[in-house]
């Protein structure tokens, strides 16, 4: 069993790998999705799409979060800055994602109250020391980040902290895939599935994708090994005809994964139909506060109106998140987008997948 972090990047143990995905590989084109940014970071770090035999095409999928945040959920946190003694609190990557007219960022260097938190227990803190404020935290993220904004809605409704609310833009990952499967956009032959999802809910929640479309899943880790470990897997389903939902990641993911987080997730939130960038809306793949929290539920707590979306038409940030373009396929790629100048979701955030083609890629 491999321990340490070289040991993930061993050069030797990566050509044993690469060595048996070409006994296996296909001689159609095949095409294998990974959902996480973080795998991305990996492929596209490493090089490992140069190593591997061309009929293996590695597509990125929806997997970061601050990219399927849609447009008008960040002009509605930017019309939340107009409000007075409204403190708004955010994680960092957020700060940058252009609005339809601004950004979190520009509204804070004109004075807006912005604050970069690192876990939303400091946006709790921020709430107990001006309780004269309002404090609104922007709650994006998929069943990673639910158990963590779940725990903080409880803990201010326990401590009845009534100038605490969540504007969730929470999202689930597996009616995504299935989305990607309907849509047929992309002739999808195998999913990379996210480790730090599957960590919090288990393994079953692909067995759908085996079931209904007979589609290899593999949970996988986010080294170099682990990648071309999922990648070897998949290939070995597609060559035996045998799909099933495997886990690599086992260091990490248990099958029943972790029933504490699922059951507070399950209790603060409800299921609702919700907007994806560039996928659109989705049934049964977000987050609402339930209606025993409301008095935390942004939403319901400011009545938010936002002037009409105005989307960049030249930005391919939805096709990338699709998996039917690539970032360099983009006319404003590394030119009028980049990460100090972004045009789109995709360029902001470290797992997104342009920011991560813009800084390891060879445009």
């Amino acid at each position: 069993m491999l321990k340490y972090l070289n040991e993930f990047r061993e050069p030797v143990v990566i050509s044993h790998y690469l060595d048996k995905i070409k006994k296996l590989v296909p001689s159609y084109k095949t095409n294998i999705m990974e959902i996480c940014g973080g795998h991305t970071l990996t492929i596209v770090k490493y090089g490992l799409k140069n190593l591997l035999p061309e009929q293996i095409k590695l597509i990125s999928g929806p997997g970061c979060p601050v990219c399927v945040t849609p447009q008008g959920y960040i002009d509605k946190a930017l019309e939340l800055c107009k409000i007075p003694d409204v403190i708004i609190t955010s994680f960092g990557d957020m700060l940058r994602v252009p609005g339809s007219y601004s950004s979190l960022a520009r509204e804070k260097a004109r004075g807006a109250d912005v604050r970069v938190c690192l876990s939303i227990m400091d946006a709790i803190e921020i709430a107990r020391s001006y309780t004269d404020k309002q404090v609104v935290f922007l709650g994006i993220g998929f069943e990673t980040t639910a158990p963590t904004i779940a725990f903080a809605i409880k803990t201010a409704y326990m401590q009845n902290l009534q100038n605490f609310s969540v504007l969730s833009a929470l999202k689930t990952i597996p009616n995504a895939m299935q989305a990607l499967m309907d849509s047929g956009e992309t002739d999808i032959k195998g999913f990379i599935c996210p480790g730090h999802v599957t960590t919090i809910t288990g393994t079953g929640i692909y067995e759908y994708l085996v079931n209904k479309y007979g589609m290899p899943c593999v949970v996988s880790g986010f080294e170099p090994i682990d990648m071309l470990c999922s990648i070897f897997m998949i290939i070995a389903q597609l060559a035996d005809g045998n799909s099933k939902v495997e886990n690599q990641y086992k260091r990490s993911v248990k099958p029943e994964g972790n029933k504490r987080a699922i059951a507070l997730i399950n209790e603060i939130f409800a299921m609702q139909d919700t907007e994806w960038r560039g996928l659109g809306v989705i049934p049964k793949s977000g987050l609402a506060v339930r209606d025993l929290y409301a008095d935390f539920d942004a939403t319901r707590k400011y009545s938010i109106k936002i002037p009409e979306v105005k989307h960049n038409n030249n930005c391919i940030c939805g096709a990338v998140m699709r998996g039917i373009k690539e970032p360099i396929d983009c006319s404003l790629f590394a030119s009028k987008c980049t990460p100090h100048n972004p045009v789109g979701a995709c360029m902001v955030s470290a797992e997104g997948s342009c920011g991560i083609y813009y800084k390891y890629g060879n445009h």
